[in-house]
């Protein structure tokens, strides 16, 4: 019997709360957003894939810039939400980015993105083996994951840095509070998977916060000045 993805029950009961928030959430909005869109290729035209797409935010941005868009969740509600948010443009469908993406045909899309949602998958030899398999040509892969040094010094100091390991965290930035599971792992598990399923790295960025930021949330903005909180990765698929 397969086990329940690591976050799905989290996920569930933040759908609602999350969709009304994202688009002004400090953490999301001036500080993920504007560092993975930085990174993204020209989109116009192109076949792109919102790995982990949650309600729909980063896949309205790709429609809005000419993109065909196709976004997949491992959370029934949030693909819900978004295919509310973009309103008949794109196609969702309920996907784990741990299992295999057999519904999506070998080298259908130009770019894959996928933020903040590789921390809840534990294999990444194989998330990243099937996002090679569905770019084609030197197709572009951008991802965002929390910053193994934030994760593992300042907010789980316990435990061994070189291994994956699960942790959790009490979120309380989107209602009620909720105890959210993910997985943590060194730079190396996160580069070795990604080099090995044939990628080329083109750019790693540690980002600050954008200005707005501070505007909402001046303690934390202080703090990601000062260190990140973030990773994000740039890869292009290698050509044989």
């Amino acid at each position: 019997m397969n086990e329940e993805p690591i976050a799905l029950r989290a996920y569930s009961r933040l759908a609602d709360a999350y969709a009304a928030r994202i688009d002004r959430k400090a953490h999301n909005a001036f500080y993920d957003r504007p560092a993975v869109l930085s990174l993204l290729p020209p989109v116009a035209g192109k076949a792109v894939l919102d790995a982990g797409c949650g309600p729909g935010v980063y896949t309205e941005w790709l429609a809005d810039r000419g993109a065909e868009v196709v976004g997949i969740d491992v959370c029934p509600r949030m693909v819900e939400l978004a295919r509310r948010r973009l309103a008949g443009r794109g196609s969702f469908s309920v996907a784990d980015l741990g299992g295999t993406l057999d519904f999506l045909p070998p080298g259908s899309f130009d770019l894959v993105v996928s933020a903040l949602a590789m921390d809840y998958v534990r294999d990444w030899d194989a998330a990243f083996r099937e996002f090679s398999r569905v770019l084609r040509g030197a197709g572009h892969l951008v991802f965002s994951v929390g910053h193994p040094a934030d994760v593992f010094y300042d907010h789980h100091p316990g435990g061994n840095y070189f291994e994956v390991e699960r942790v959790e965290y009490e979120w309380r930035g989107f209602g009620p509070a909720v105890r959210v599971p993910s997985y943590r792992r060194p730079l190396m598990a996160m580069l070795e998977p990604l080099l090995g399923a044939g990628f080329l790295l083109e750019r790693l960025l540690e980002p600050r916060p954008v200005p707005e930021f501070k505007e909402h949330d001046p303690r934390h903005y202080d703090k990601l000045m000062r260190q990140p909180g973030f990773l994000c990765i740039r890869a292009r698929q290698g050509m044989a």
